[in-house]
């Protein structure tokens, strides 16, 4: 999902370990062997309107019910990994979240020209990879356009700083074994679908061939999620067991037409307030249970506290520390 764009500032990184309490627990896994990491950090810092009076009684949660500790906490979601301390998307960003003790990653995959997932962000390879130095008549860069060999070639850490240099584009497959060895749990957007047909049959099929589908994980450790409704119908119906996610804010008057194939609708924090969550809770998505809000991308404590406030259950953040450290 998008958000600003900014590298990790001294001040965020000083703000590591502020809410580190926990470690994940690990699981049996191997890393992979076809590609590696990609990436860059995202942040934010648009103003959010506070919780109007009449939320109060209602249902939805204000900032100071959060701060009494009246209400559960929302799940925090590292963002492309912990991306404000490592290069988003990449190994060494989600073991970061792990090393934080977040257990939630998000990540974004594409398909390259043969056909092989990779987990980056961007359409295009030039923003957080050196695509542009080693192959300099391949403008505009997109990742379609390029096998999955030579995308392994790339450096996708050094732009966030020197202590990533060559670090690489991960495969799904890679991805799926450093989080499975993490014990960590997924939220995988398919990026683009517009641009890769069939990429919802080729995430299931990478997934499934990777033990990501079998009842424990979709029980609890997966969420597809995407901007593209057709593309969440698509693996809702591919795979109706799956949770998935649709991104954005859909009026509240669709919302119903919504739940009919998306168990999550997960707006921009900027878009969403104590009545669209109150809106979005009253439905029971396809899965006979209550829609469910994660809010993006929100990476300072005010705003966490506010958008906690309005009831979301999730909260997706460059910074899960800090988001952590003020939602409790």
């Amino acid at each position: 999902m998008n958000a600003g764009t900014a590298t990790a500032s001294a001040a965020a990184v000083a703000l590591l370990g502020a809410g580190a309490l926990l470690l994940s627990s690990t699981a049996a896994g191997t890393p992979g062997t076809d590609v590696t990491p990609a990436g860059r950090t995202t942040s934010v810092a648009h103003t959010v309107a506070a919780p109007s009076a009449t939320a109060v009684g209602t249902g939805v949660r204000t900032p100071a019910d959060v701060a009494r500790g009246r209400t559960d906490a929302p799940i925090v979601i590292a963002h492309r990994g912990a991306s404000a301390y490592a290069p988003e998307n990449t190994l060494a960003a989600v073991d970061k979240a792990d090393v934080l003790g977040f257990d939630w990653v998000e990540n974004d995959v594409q398909l390259t020209r043969d056909g092989v997932l990779v987990v980056i962000h961007d359409t295009s390879l030039k923003r957080t990879t050196d695509a542009e130095e080693v192959f300099p008549d391949r403008a505009p860069w997109a990742v379609k356009d390029f096998t999955a060999a030579e995308i392994a070639r790339l450096d996708a850490g050094s732009w966030f700083g020197p202590l990533y240099a060559g670090a690489r584009v991960p495969t799904l497959r890679q991805y799926l074994h450093r989080i499975g060895r993490n014990g960590q749990n997924l939220l995988l957007e398919i990026k683009s679908p517009e641009t890769y047909p069939g990429i919802e049959q080729a995430t299931l099929r990478v997934l499934h061939q990777e033990g990501w589908l079998d009842h424990e994980h979709v029980r609890g450790r997966l969420v597809i999620q995407s901007f593209g409704a057709g593309s969440v119908r698509k693996v809702h119906e591919q795979r109706p067991d799956v949770v998935t996610g649709f991104l954005g804010t859909p009026a509240v008057a669709d919302l119903p037409s919504y739940a009919q194939f998306t168990d999550q609708i997960n707006p921009a924090y900027t878009s969403v307030s104590g009545e669209y969550v109150a809106a979005v809770h009253a439905l029971k998505g396809p899965h006979d249970k209550r829609l469910e809000v994660s809010a993006w991308t929100v990476n300072d404590a005010e705003h966490a506290l506010q958008v906690a406030g309005y009831g979301v259950d999730g909260i997706i953040t460059n910074t899960p520390d800090v988001v952590r450290e003020a939602t409790g």
